[in-house]
């Protein structure tokens, strides 16, 4: 197979490019940019492009298939060029589909825990000896790899309900046909995408439509909008299992799960955890793991990068970091940590990144998500606003839609960084929420400055 990435330096594109590559496909790719990690991988592995730009001149007709990222526009001229020669164009999951036709494919769709369902199920088939290829979101301890492509029998993918590319308008995960489907829930996200509620929810309704016949949907019954949906559009030729969270104990900040009367301690925590935990049984169950199996392998599993992930912390304090950005995610993440350490006073930071949490119609979504926390920061940069073509986010807005008592808002980051310098971490939790990198400020650094 011949095959050519239109910005290939994506942060899965270029995964995908390796796990071909490893397949022994002749690949090929250009971007107009291209930033770290993709370029020492791609260069690792000889696919870093001979130039950065667009070029034309390479595609031709014996390609047998272009991936189109969605960094490409849609009046890119090599995308041009390879519909004058009439050559297949597939977006990122639409080739994933191609490679998995003859597979058993387990997608897991939802607007939150999609990550850390799937790291979860990935881990358990890797404990247990199994061969399968995976697509994922994040870095997964054990795996070099986000994307793998073989001759497995099954794949395990995160299914995104982002658009797939720049000519391909519909949400990846209506691409990728499961015969096992999870739904974590839903919460609406991407505004800029699904400017209504209810746009949002037809993606889940279509979704579900796509499962294959005789399949199976795994759902969160205590997600009520999800149930309802669920149950509003029923099909006679799937089967439904519904799930919610596992029978469990916290002793000392430590969590057991009993599944099926098989129990078994756990490094991570929190209920959203525990629901993600149990749906990745439910999971497992249908690849032939039985739940012995299953808690002895989730025993060890630590999370995926950035999802409550403990970044430093001696015997009074614990440092975590979290992708969360959506309500909904950051009221689960503040949630757990204080569930798990009711004696501790937790600080919470939450950074506006993405395009809905810097709307300024969106902020009533935040309210109550950080009730939890003793002390909370929202912060955000203007910098961040203005990469996104923005107008200005008044603060006033912020503290109406979160209607959180005594909430602190900066967009100035050496506020932010004075702010933290003055805190006392002694019996205490810091929780640090964002998808950006606050500004540039050192966090990793700063974490293990307050606890050494």
């Amino acid at each position: 197979m011949k095959v050519h990435f239109i910005s290939i330096g994506g942060s899965v594109m270029h995964q995908l490019a390796i796990a071909l590559k490893r397949k022994n496909y002749e690949v090929t790719g250009t971007d107009d940019e291209i930033f770290e990690p993709a370029k020492t991988n791609l260069e690792t592995e000889n696919l870093l492009p001979k130039r950065i730009g667009w070029q034309p001149e390479l595609i031709t007709s014996d390609i047998d298939a272009i991936i189109l990222g969605m960094h490409a526009k849609a009046d890119n001229p090599e995308l041009i060029k390879a519909k004058e020669l009439g050559l297949k164009i597939y977006s990122f999951p639409e080739y994933i589909y191609q490679e998995s036709i003859n597979k058993t494919r387990v997608v897991v769709g939802g607007s939150h825990g999609k990550t850390t369902t799937t790291s979860m199920i990935m881990h358990v088939l890797k404990e247990c000896h199994q061969q399968f290829d995976y697509l994922v979101g994040a870095r997964l301890e054990g795996f070099d790899q986000s994307v793998n492509i073989t001759d497995a029998p099954v794949i395990i993918c995160e299914g995104d309900e982002y658009p797939a590319s720049a000519i391909e308008k519909k949400p990846k995960f209506h691409f990728l046909f499961p015969h096992i489907a999870i739904l974590t829930g839903i919460a609406w996200d991407h505004i800029n995408v699904f400017p209504t509620f209810d746009f949002y929810l037809e993606q889940f309704i279509i979704f579900i439509n796509k499962i294959e016949k005789n399949g199976i949907l795994i759902y969160n019954e205590t997600d009520a909008v999800l149930k309802d949906l669920v149950e509003k559009n029923k099909r006679n030729d799937i089967r439904y299992q519904s799930y919610q969270i596992p029978e469990h104990t916290i002793v000392n900040g430590e969590t057991t799960v009993i599944i099926n009367n098989v129990k078994g301690e756990l490094k991570i925590f929190g209920n959203h955890n525990l629901l993600n935990l149990n749906a990745a049984y439910y999971a497992c169950k249908e690849l032939g793991i039985n739940a012995r199996q299953f808690i002895d392998a989730i025993a060890n599993f630590t999370g995926a990068a950035k999802r409550l992930e403990l970044m430093a912390h001696n015997a009074e304090t614990n440092v975590y970091r979290d992708f969360a950005h959506a309500p909904s995610k950051v009221k689960a993440t503040i949630d757990a940590v204080k569930q798990q350490y009711p004696n501790r006073k937790l600080l919470a930071v939450l950074e506006l990144h993405t395009y809905s949490s810097l709307n300024e119609q969106f902020m009533k979504e935040y309210n109550g998500a950080m009730d939890k926390a003793d002390e909370a920061v929202v912060f955000y940069s203007h910098h961040a606003l203005e990469l996104k073509r923005m107008p200005v986010l008044p603060k006033e807005k912020v503290i109406e839609g979160f209607n959180k008592k005594n909430l602190l808002v900066m967009s100035d980051k050496n506020e932010l960084w004075k702010w933290l310098q003055q805190q006392s971490f002694t019996n205490a939790n810091l929780l640090l929420m964002s998808s950006g990198n606050y500004d540039g400020l050192d966090i990793i650094g700063f974490a293990n400055t307050i606890t050494k």
